[in-house]
């Protein structure tokens, strides 16, 4: 998965003008404007990374004299100490862009590596983790790219990938069968319809009524894999709702096709890397 470059310089120019404003009052009255450094990335903690490559947008966009040696790819696992890139440029613009790439950085290694030990604890199983739409406003395609570098799958972008029917829908739409049919009778054959159930009862009414996938949400174990057993493979199942590192193995071993975790995206931790003048 590569990001466009339009995208990728869009969310660091806003976020460059979000925190510098038009001065920087530290950098802009200590440093002279011609001083140079050297500094570097350096792993805290143990992970995967990702948006290495964003980070290093910071800087070249502030400075056209801005050089680098990046030592580790996105999706590469990194272990505490590791250095993960060495550059020069202008002190004060590697000052004014260091809380910027830290942010981007941080934030989507902390995404990957939460997919990647998800991915590691579901293993020998056929299910696939997903990401959801619980993002950070402008920043989905930078968070599900994160997702990617830890093994995991994208779930939809935005409300046109997929006919989801949740629980609100169902309810406003006359049930599952008559939400099925009115969609089958409007939407392209390109689109698939997924319905969420929260019952076995559901389940079965999703399975006749011809969905694509069924979503089982916030099922226990035990009604789970009854669930995937009604399924019997005649449509794509979809876990999800308040699994945890601690319950996945357990979802994934139910039989499912997909384990979809909000909290990849809505609830990590910022890796820890830091920025050291060398």
């Amino acid at each position: 998965m590569n990001l466009p470059s339009f995208y990728v310089d869009e969310v660091i120019k806003n976020a460059l003008k979000e925190d510098i404003n038009y001065i920087d009052v530290a950098s802009d009255y200590l440093i002279d404007e011609n001083q140079t450094d050297e500094a570097y990335f350096i792993a805290k903690a143990d992970g995967t990374l990702c948006g290495i490559k964003i980070a290093m947008r910071v800087f070249e966009l502030l400075d056209e004299s801005f050089e680098s040696e990046v030592f580790f790819s996105d999706g590469d696992r990194i272990k505490k100490g590791d250095v993960i890139a060495r550059f020069k440029g202008r002190t004060v613009l590697l000052l004014k862009g260091e809380r910027t790439a830290l942010n981007i950085i941080q934030h989507l290694s902390a995404i990957a590596s939460a997919a990647d030990k998800a991915v590691e604890l579901c293993k020998g199983t056929n299910a696939q983790i997903t990401d959801t739409r619980k993002t950070l406003p402008g920043l989905r395609a930078m968070q599900k790219y994160a997702v990617t570098c830890g093994g995991g799958k994208n779930h939809r972008f935005n409300l046109s990938d997929c006919a989801m029917l949740k629980d609100n829908h169902i309810d406003a739409g006359g049930g599952i069968t008559n939400a099925v049919n009115t969609l089958r009778g409007k939407i392209g054959h390109t689109v698939k319809i997924e319905v969420e159930t929260r019952t076995l009862d559901e389940v079965r009414e999703a399975v006749n009524a011809g969905a694509d996938i069924i979503m089982l949400d916030n099922m226990d174990i035990d009604t789970m894999r009854e669930a995937v057993k009604i399924i019997g493979g005649r449509a794509k199942t979809e876990a999800s709702g308040g699994i945890t590192e601690e319950t996945v193995r357990a979802v994934a071993e139910t039989g499912v096709d997909i384990i979809s975790l909000g909290a990849l995206t809505h609830s990590v931790k910022a890796f820890d890397i830091s920025m050291k003048m060398a």
